[in-house]
């Protein structure tokens, strides 16, 4: 206990637990109207769009994160745009620019001149790779997620009702985009805690187990947001303790949770 005590002293640590906090609150914070709406995929697509931005940043040799960023931005637009303006389902436009965004990374890659080790911190999530920026843009989109919390009723109308939502003048189409760009947003700064793999479960697992506890959607937003904080602190820790990757450890230690409200809601 002493020694982990001692290793929240070290500046790494802090930085990677208040990002691990924020981020399982926030992905589980839209991770309900994901598992709501049946995107699951979504998450998936959008996490291996950052894959292309984050191989680009390598090769241009700057901070991937920032290339990143509006790397999957884009992507996200572009899935919202190709699904609302043509007669293509929204799996199949998320396919499509999932296969693109894997492929870019795949060239970018091979493209850069040197191998280099941050390739696997962003792939699978690293505490050791936090730093001061990465915590700052967590940050930022979290007081974004604050200030537009009253976006939540229109969000949660629409994903029960879209179609009596447009006919009473919401502004469906508008309220996805930003809706898409919040997750773009929130997935490319989990990356380095979660990795590009395993950050879509950060969105669902949570958000999932939440519903099978909850009878109300309200209640169900407060659990999902409780278990990713919950889960991200103590599998941080476990992946300190242990020596094995932050983002898989959360995500197990958040299987664990599901799991065991599945049985007892059995």
């Amino acid at each position: 206990m002493s020694e982990l005590i001692d290793a929240f002293q070290l500046a790494f640590m802090q930085r990677a637990m208040i990002a691990s906090v924020l981020i399982g609150a926030l992905a589980s914070y839209f991770g309900v109207f994901v598992v709501q709406r049946r995107l699951s995929f979504l998450g998936v697509g959008l996490s291996h769009a950052a894959f292309g931005g984050v191989a680009l940043g390598l090769l241009l040799q700057v901070d991937p994160m920032w290339v990143a960023l509006p790397f999957t931005v884009v992507v996200a637009l572009g899935i919202n745009v190709v699904t609302q303006r043509g007669d293509i389902a929204g799996d199949t436009a998320i396919g499509i620019f999932f296969a693109v965004a894997i492929a870019l990374g795949v060239v970018f890659l091979a493209l850069t001149p040197r191998y280099t080790s941050d390739a696997f911190a962003y792939l699978f999530g690293s505490i050791l790779a936090v730093q001061t920026s990465d915590v700052w843009l967590v940050a930022i989109v979290a007081a974004t997620t604050l200030l537009l919390l009253p976006m939540w009723g229109r969000w949660a109308y629409a994903s029960f009702d879209r179609d009596l939502a447009q006919a009473g003048r919401v502004p469906v189409q508008r309220d996805d985009l930003l809706l898409s760009v919040l997750l773009a947003v929130t997935i490319v700064a989990s990356v380095k805690i979660a990795g590009i793999i395993l950050i879509a479960a950060f969105l669902v697992i949570p958000a999932a187990t939440a519903r099978l506890l909850a009878s109300r959607f309200r209640t169900m937003t407060a659990v999902s947001v409780g278990i990713g904080s919950l889960t991200a602190a103590i599998g941080l820790v476990l992946s300190y303790v242990l020596d094995v990757p932050s983002g898989a450890t959360i995500v197990l230690v958040q299987a664990m949770l599901f799991f065991g409200a599945f049985i007892a809601n059995r």
